[in-house]
């Protein structure tokens, strides 16, 4: 496990709720965003690289998530709620401007605080989840259209569901949950995004063994995290799409247009999502300052996790390049 003796935490108030934050380095600042079902831990590897490199690594629990507030009604994790967080982030922190940087759930953030805020948001790296314009139809009813009842998406909507395929052994769903989703998993135990008709999100025992890239000890943490504040945080995002929806029609079309980066893993499970591929192939398109697409042989979800050293690498070229730009 990477330790984080040198990381600092606080905690700030950013629209309106308590937010906890890990911070390393000084200079220009790069915040980092997690997903599902993770916390600011998920970025325990590149926190001290981009201290090391001259940057300040600022990697928040998000809403609802760790030790940062969770409102306890899906209408208060919103899109807009969302990027005000990191916004307001910006504020306490007294940083004028930042990289923002996203992973799985934190790539929709990444994406739509750089789309909402270019004068905050310079630049922009999404992992996993590629940048996806707002649609003519809600999130949900397109979702069932494709996909059917069971695509996981739907299967969250409903409170207390998920919740209680999740925390009856929270230790073990998120083990299976994370070798699964991972390049470690063969594909016949490799996660999908389809829920077993007439089962829960873990319909099987949980036997999966625990995947290279990650400590007991780095499991602890997440266990100790979840147990504490269950899963309806995180939950409450999903539950909150069609809102997003309909407050952001004012983006309908819209590009991001700052210099942007997408990495993600070739076995990805997100990426095998019907019409996903050809979302990625066009990013060039719905984000014009896209300077690269990598996407790592043999990686599966956790990218910046399972692949540290490749992550690393590109995000500080990524920065430093930018950098010799405004020079």
């Amino acid at each position: 496990m990477a330790s984080s003796s040198a990381i600092s935490h606080r905690f700030v108030q950013t629209n309106g709720i308590r937010m906890h934050v890990a911070e390393q380095g000084e200079g220009p600042a790069v915040v980092l965003c997690h997903g599902f079902p993770e916390s600011w831990y998920s970025w325990r590897h590149q926190i001290a690289a981009l201290a090391a490199a001259g940057y300040h690594a600022i990697a928040p629990d998000q809403r609802g998530y760790g030790q940062t507030d969770g409102p306890s009604e899906a209408q208060n994790y919103t899109m807009l709620h969302l990027v005000g967080d990191i916004v307001g982030l910006l504020d306490a922190l007294g940083q004028r401007s930042a990289v923002i940087v996203g992973h799985d759930w934190g790539a929709p953030v990444a994406w739509n605080a750089a789309l909402m805020r270019p004068d905050r948001f310079t630049a922009v790296v999404g992992m996993s989840v590629p940048y996806l314009a707002r649609a003519a139809i809600n999130p949900l009813t397109m979702l069932q259209q494709v996909m059917g009842e069971n695509f996981y998406m739907i299967y969250f909507q409903k409170p207390g569901r998920a919740e209680a395929d999740l925390e009856g052994d929270v230790r073990g769903a998120l083990r299976r949950i994370l070798y699964a989703a991972s390049g470690d998993a063969p594909p016949g135990q490799r996660w999908t995004p389809m829920i077993a008709p007439g089962g829960g999100f873990l319909t099987e025992p949980v036997s999966a063994p625990l995947p290279h890239w990650l400590a007991e000890e780095d499991l602890d943490v997440y266990a100790g995290e979840f147990g504490r504040t269950g899963f309806t945080g995180g939950l409450n995002w999903y539950r909150a799409m069609d809102l997003t929806w309909e407050l952001t029609a004012p983006f309908i079309g819209a590009q991001v247009t700052q210099p942007a980066l997408f990495i993600a893993g070739k076995e990805d499970g997100v990426l095998s999502i019907p019409g996903m591929d050809a979302v990625v192939a066009n990013l060039a398109q719905t984000v014009p300052g896209l300077r690269d697409t990598l996407l790592l042989d043999g990686c599966g979800h956790w990218v910046q996790q399972e692949r540290p050293a490749e992550v690393n690498r590109a995000l500080i070229e990524f920065l430093d390049a930018l950098a010799a730009e405004r020079a």
